[in-house]
């Protein structure tokens, strides 16, 4: 019987096929891999760049594109006959001979470029990487035919061009060169393609070089071709960097994975989780922001992990959700927790009471992000602490009324027996640091302490949430796993793991596999560009983030009157409906609850059914088609969610930097068209 590898490919053609003809070519995949009598014959290409390329007829007018190698075939795409035939003829492969991976090569793209290439070389006596010898470059894995084409070019933007045409373990590498860099840089650009240890390299050993690349191929057999054909490509397939990150073993410390939108942070996660519980070394503590996306990223645990006794081990629970269980479990009773007005109303009466000049806002961001930020216990701790972040100094007279204010507040607050979930959360880790596992026991089924960690959406987290986070789990080898972005933080925290006990190494992903170019540089612009703070000390900027692919440029729309911009928001729905984009795949956002509601009853009216929330109900989803609404100068930023610049002006940049990722979040949730629209004047925060 044959042995079969798919590529990622093969089960993205797969799965936009109709219905009877997927189940047709199932099923021949099955005969194949079986070796049943009538399975589908491989049949040579003629004139193909690669000779071991052939094709297999798998249903009425569809083939397999395969590369043999041996007993084993590779499936590398499925497509109509004659695009089939075309594909296998064009397309070589190989294997890297610094690195050992696979590469996929449209050779004959490549050679229609050759000819402007010497062209433009002729014209100049400029040459692209003119300061590096051709030993360099094989030596980086450079293949020979390629390094023809390099020595003709003269400028960057001939590379950037050749870019969609060659493999990234080729492109890397030159691109730090032709950017100036060294050769170590190139050498690390090189690595980060590396998923597993390469070992000996022969290139002649092609399936070697297959099992060297869990993002190109993934050998099936009868147990597990389903899943692979089936099942959503980031079940099975990781990108390198993703790869390494998600499968390591024996970490010594704790591990903290940045990078921008679309980077797959968060898939990194999940593999993590999946790898921790298969390893049946203990029980897997996951969790992330909000109650919405535990559920999701629960429901996606499911899809990746079969067995179930391993998916027993993972336990996902939003962050707010575990502090609460904790104390009631300790108290024997739930807490009762207080509400934002009521808050507002406790802090002016505590102000009044101790002759505190200071307004609600400022007086709760202080004692949130100073006194529960870094557990202070008494006035000589506030007395001596930092006030990072906040940028109204107050002298030790003034430090004295507001502690004195603060304690007033706790007092009032705890007369209305009820406390807020940052309270919440110091006193679970105050628990946990009394006890043991037991008080981690969920709905009332006692269970091991956790083992492992792993913390997704970290940069919106609050430092007593991260103690609590900490005591949760021992410290040892594989412990924490956190992934975030800064960039995208939707609350008022700013925390370095250092600070709360937790030092991690650190691990960037740079490359956006949803986002389009276009739509990303974009939305970098809005953003700002700037850096960061939080998650590690000092500030983190986007750290070379790229799209893989291009798409449509973002579309801003200005409007007269929210009567007009409703209207264009209709008509902009229901178009990409009828170009046929799911429903579920659409979703419309913006920033105040008044939009949300109008948007909500424009479309129900007009019949379209599609999700409408807020800029922070965007968090965690993926779609083809966004749509941000109200993104106008007095909406976008929110006026109620910045401090007044006479306040505390640090403290109004923090609001506008959170407001900026905010819409930021929002914008970089689609895979493939953006829609911004406003009334009256455009927010300041829209790219020009």
């Amino acid at each position: 019987m044959p042995r079969l590898a798919i590529s990622p490919e093969f089960p993205r053609e797969l799965n936009g096929l109709a219905w009877p003809a997927r189940k047709d070519v199932l099923a021949a995949v099955r005969r194949f891999l079986a070796g049943a009598p009538d399975a589908p014959v491989p049949e040579r290409v003629r004139h193909a760049r690669d000779r071991r390329v052939v094709t297999l007829r798998l249903a009425d007018g569809l083939r397999a594109v395969a590369l043999r190698v041996g007993d084993l075939y590779w499936f590398i795409t499925v497509l109509p006959d004659e695009q089939a035939w075309t594909y296998a003829r064009r397309h070589r492969y190989t294997v890297n001979s610094a690195i050992g991976v696979v590469e996929s090569w449209d050779a004959e793209a490549l050679d229609e470029i050759e000819p402007a290439l010497r062209r433009a070389a002729a014209a100049t006596d400029r040459r692209l990487l003119a300061h590096v010898c051709d030993g360099d470059l094989l030596h980086l894995g450079i293949d020979l035919r390629l390094l023809r084409l390099v020595r003709l070019m003269s400028t960057e933007s001939h590379l950037a061009a050749a870019e969609p045409l060659l493999p990234e373990s080729q492109y890397a590498p030159l691109a730090v060169l032709a950017q100036g860099g060294s050769m170590a840089a190139a050498w690390r650009a090189l690595d980060a393609r590396r998923a597993v240890p390469a070992g000996d390299i022969d290139p002649d050993d092609f399936v070697a070089a297959l099992a060297r690349s869990p993002d190109q191929a993934a050998f099936a057999g009868p147990a597990t071709l389903e899943r692979i054909l089936t099942r959503p490509a980031w079940c099975t397939f990781l990108d390198p960097p993703q790869h390494r990150l998600a499968h390591g073993d024996g970490y010594p410390e704790p591990v903290l994975v940045t990078g921008g939108a679309g980077t797959g942070k968060t898939l990194v996660a999940l593999h993590r989780a999946a790898h921790l519980a298969r390893r049946a070394e203990g029980t897997v503590l996951f969790v992330t922001l909000s109650q919405g996306l535990a559920a999701d990223l629960s429901a996606r645990l499911d899809l990746l992990i079969d067995d179930e006794e391993a998916r027993r081990r993972v336990e996902v629970v939003n962050i707010d959700r575990l502090a609460h269980r904790i104390v009631a479990d300790a108290e024997g009773r739930p807490p009762k927790l207080a509400q934002p007005g009521e808050l507002a109303e406790l802090w002016r009466q505590a102000a009044a009471a101790v002759g505190c000049g200071r307004g609600p806002a400022f007086l709760a961001r202080e004692w949130e992000q100073v006194v529960l930020a870094q557990n202070l216990r008494g006035l000589d701790e506030y007395l001596a602490a930092p006030r990072v972040g906040r940028g109204v100094e107050l002298g030790p007279d003034e430090r004295r009324t507001v502690w004195a204010c603060i304690e007033e507040f706790q007092a009032r607050l705890a007369a209305t027996g009820r406390r807020t979930l940052l309270q919440l959360a110091a006193e679970a880790s105050l628990v946990l640091g009394r006890s043991t596992g037991d008080l981690l026991e969920a709905g009332g089924r006692r269970r091991e302490p956790y083992r492992y960690l792993i913390v997704d959406e970290a940069q919106d987290l609050h430092p007593a949430q991260w103690r609590l986070l900490r005591a949760a789990v021992p410290p040892g080898p594989d412990d924490v796993f956190v992934v975030g972005d800064p960039h995208q933080r939707m609350f008022d925290t700013h925390v370095s793991l250092d600070d709360v006990g937790i030092p991690a190494r650190r691990a960037h992903l740079s490359t956006c596999y949803r986002v389009p170019r276009e739509i990303l540089t974009w939305a970098v612009r809005l953003r700002g560009g700037g850096p960061a703070d939080g998650l590690v000390a000092g500030s983190t900027g986007f750290d070379g983030l790229r799209a893989i692919r291009g798409g449509e440029r973002p579309v801003v729309r200005g409007y007269v009157s929210l009567e007009a911009e409703l209207a264009g928001l209709v008509a902009q729905v229901r178009q990409w409906l009828a170009e046929g984009a799911a429903p579920e795949d659409v979703a419309v956002a913006a920033r105040s609850p008044e939009l949300v509601r109008a948007a909500r009853a424009a479309l129900r009216e007009a019949g379209v059914d599609v999700k409408v929330t807020s800029l922070h109900g965007m968090k965690g989803l993926e779609l083809t088609r966004v749509a941000v609404i109200g993104v106008a100068d007095g909406v976008v930023p929110a006026p109620e969610a910045l401090t007044p610049a006479e306040e505390d002006a640090a403290a109004r940049a923090h609001d506008m930097q959170r407001e900026r990722g905010l819409l930021y979040t929002a914008c970089t949730r689609t895979r493939e068209v953006l829609y911004v629209s406003y009334t009256g004047r455009a927010s300041p925060f829209l790219p020009p």
